[in-house]
């Protein structure tokens, strides 16, 4: 076991104890066999009375954490629970396992958490949660869960990052080196619908969960996804606050995507309880640092506001070209449908960004 150090929370109140436990017996059948579940979703391994405690509130805070806050319904993950004597067979290949275990035997002075890579399948990510007692085990989950959705969250996205970068797409790649200077993971099927010099759109292949609606056909269940890649000159850091961000955005949006209604545009949403939001965060390889924004879009014009979706934008700045630059992935699907997947198809594009010249 491999250990990556300790992280200490608050100030000289508790320790938790957080390593990396590589697996000795990675085997050729282990690493040749798939991860099973859905994306965005975590097996639960404990006791009943586990589950059934206060933990059971801290996993479900510190682990269902909202994608857009203003969708509540909208989450991250979702957990499924399982007793140790229920773990068998297939669902070992899990995608996400969590272990939640009182040991009595545990002689630590905090609880501890380890995660362990590839255990049944391969890119699994099992963490457990280890404590001497209940109340133990509650204090390390109160204060590494959000270590612990951090490090779910990345491995789901960087499997899909890792999935599409397996079928390069030359004619996107061509587009996004030469007018860019960058290259992104793309999903088989993406096509480049429009490009301009400080412009490219991109669409992905419709996914669809049709929707019988009697005479008013199928067509509602269809989820249209792309990614839109625009730049501009960078002059300094206050280009990048949420503000300026916004009104580039705009202004890119209105002249460069047209609704297929004559007059009308993509816009941003601006209503108070789904304002944008934004953070700073990296790509996937820790090498471009930028500005993470997240909304909220309709088509606006013609005096009235038409359809709309969800959006999730990297911003950050290409040193060689002196340009600020943004990779902003939208999806418009209707409410009956789920989002979760496409929105981490997104989230997987932006963080596979690299230069490449």
């Amino acid at each position: 076991m491999k250990r990556l150090g300790r992280i200490l929370f608050g100030i000289g109140v508790i320790a938790i104890l957080f390593s990396w436990s590589s697996c000795s017996n990675r085997s050729s059948s282990v690493m040749g066999l798939q991860v099973t579940g859905k994306v965005g979703e975590i097996l639960v391994v404990c006791e009943s009375d586990i589950w059934n405690s206060e933990v059971k509130n801290e996993l479900d805070t510190g682990l269902t954490q909202f994608i857009l806050p203003y969708l509540p319904d909208l989450v991250t993950f979702e957990l499924v629970h399982r007793t140790p004597r229920k773990f068998e067979d297939g669902i070992k290949r899990f995608r996400n396992i969590l272990f939640v275990n009182i040991d009595p035997d545990y002689e630590g002075e905090y609880g501890k958490i380890e995660m362990r890579d590839d255990v049944w399948a391969h890119s699994q990510l099992v963490i457990d949660i280890i404590g001497k007692d209940l109340k133990q085990v509650l204090e390390t989950c109160q204060l590494g869960l959000d270590d612990v959705h951090k490090k779910f969250d990345r491995r789901d996205w960087k499997r899909i990052m890792d999935n599409f970068d397996r079928n390069p797409n030359s004619g996107s790649d061509k587009v996004l080196a030469d007018n860019f200077g960058i290259k992104l993971a793309l999903p088989d099927g993406a096509k480049v619908v429009n490009s301009r010099t400080n412009f490219a759109r991109l669409e992905f292949p419709n996914s669809s969960r049709p929707i019988d609606l009697g005479s008013g056909g199928q067509d509602a269940g269809t989820i249209f996804t792309g990614i839109m890649v625009y730049q501009y000159d960078f002059s300094d850091s206050s280009q990048l606050n949420l503000k300026n961000l916004l009104m580039a955005r705009d202004t890119m949006l209105r002249y460069n995507v047209p609704s297929e209604i004559e007059g009308m545009y993509m816009g941003t949403q601006y209503v108070d309880y789904v304002y944008p939001e934004g953070n700073d965060i990296a790509n996937a390889s820790g090498k471009i640092n930028g500005y993470e924004m997240r909304g909220m879009f309709k088509f606006l014009g013609n005096g009235s506001a038409g359809t709309g979706g969800a959006f999730w934008a990297f911003h950050f700045v290409h040193p060689k070209k002196k340009k600020l630059m943004c990779i902003s992935g939208y999806v418009d699907a209707p409410p009956t449908t789920s989002w979760t997947h496409p929105l981490r198809e997104i989230q997987a594009v932006i963080r596979s960004v690299e230069f490449t010249k």
